[in-house]
C-alpha cells in the first residue's frame, strides 16, 4: 500500500506495515510499538496489532496471548527508560474503532489532582498543545532510548 508521507495517520497499521509510520519504535510478535502522539507523560506509547480488528475479543487465544504479552513488554521498556511510578494500560476503541492499547507511564510529579485519576482527565490542552505533541526536535532522544531498549530485548523495526 503506497501512502502519501502525510497520510500515515489515516491508517496507522497499514502505514506501519509499509514502513511509513514514523512513530514506530519496534516490530513485536503481535504488532508494532509506537510513540504516542502526545508526550506530556514522557514515554507514552501505543501498541498497534498486526491485523486490524475491532476488539481484543476478535483475536484467537494465541493472538490474544501474544498481544497482551507484547503490551506488558512495552510497559517494561517504558519503565526501564523513563522510571515512572507505574504503568497504565488502556484499551478502548471508541474513537479509533480498531484494537490498540494506550500504554501510559504515570509519575509522582503529576500531583494528586491527576495521579489518582485516569489520564483522560488531563485538560484538552495536554492533548493538542504543540509543546506536548511528538516532534523530532523535542522527543528524538527519548525515542532513541526507547528504541535502544527494544533492541536490547531483541526487537527491531
Amino acid at each position: 500500500m503506497e501512502l502519501n508521507q502525510n497520510d500515515w495517520k489515516k491508517d496507522r497499521i497499514a502505514s506501519a506495515h509499509a514502513g511509513q509510520n514514523p512513530m514506530i519504535l519496534a516490530k513485536m510478535q503481535s504488532g508494532f510499538a509506537v510513540m504516542g502522539d502526545t508526550q506530556f507523560l514522557p514515554g507514552y506509547c501505543v501498541l498497534l496489532p498486526t491485523v486490524e480488528v475491532s476488539s481484543l475479543n476478535e483475536l484467537d487465544m494465541k493472538q490474544r496471548s501474544e498481544y497482551l504479552l507484547d503490551m506488558s513488554i512495552v510497559g517494561d521498556v517504558i519503565t526501564e527508560v523513563c522510571h515512572p511510578k507505574r504503568i497504565n494500560y488502556s484499551i478502548y476503541g471508541n474513537t479509533d474503532t480498531f484494537l490498540h492499547t494506550h500504554i501510559f507511564p504515570r509519575y509522582e510529579w503529576e500531583g494528586e489532582k491527576y495521579i489518582t485519576k485516569p489520564v483522560w482527565t488531563y485538560s484538552e490542552d495536554h492533548w493538542i498543545n504543540g509543546d506536548y505533541l511528538y516532534s523530532e526536535e523535542n522527543h528524538l532522544m527519548l525515542r532513541k532510548k526507547l528504541m535502544e531498549c527494544f533492541q536490547e530485548k531483541g526487537y527491531k523495526i
